[in-house]
């Protein structure tokens, strides 16, 4: 699905699909972490089945206030344990599946908020 950016200055996601995200124009098509203000990141999660507390921790160096987690094609709620690091910080975490995830990355980040997605790929990486 191809998005329309808004008028902010912060990174966006211009499209999503089986073959990835594209932002700012430049195609990202293994697990993936996106901060509003400095941009994408490689993440070391690989599968919704290999995440850990760890995968989850990467996260809070980038401060935000919100994660929203892109589990894939399907919403797959991690165990509330692997959370805990974000949590203890108070801060936000939100699951859904990448579409989901990919928009309303959009929409707060357009909002000036300092929001953190993180996307698992819809297809595992052979």
């Amino acid at each position: 699905m191809k998005l329309h950016p808004d008028a902010s200055n912060a990174y966006a996601i211009q499209s999503y699909g089986e073959d990835g995200v594209v932002v700012n124009g430049l195609r990202q098509s293994t697990p993936l972490i996106l901060c509003a203000i400095s941009g994408p990141q490689k993440w070391t999660a690989q599968t919704f089945e290999a995440l850990t507390q760890s995968s989850f921790d990467e996260l809070l160096a980038l401060r935000p206030e919100i994660v929203l987690f892109g589990s894939g094609s399907q919403i797959k709620f991690p165990s509330p344990s692997l959370l805990q690091g974000l949590i203890k910080q108070g801060i936000g975490v939100e699951t859904m599946d990448n579409g989901a995830a990919c928009r309303t990355f959009n929409v707060l980040a357009g909002e000036g908020r300092r929001v953190v997605i993180a996307l698992l790929p819809l297809q595992p990486n052979p």
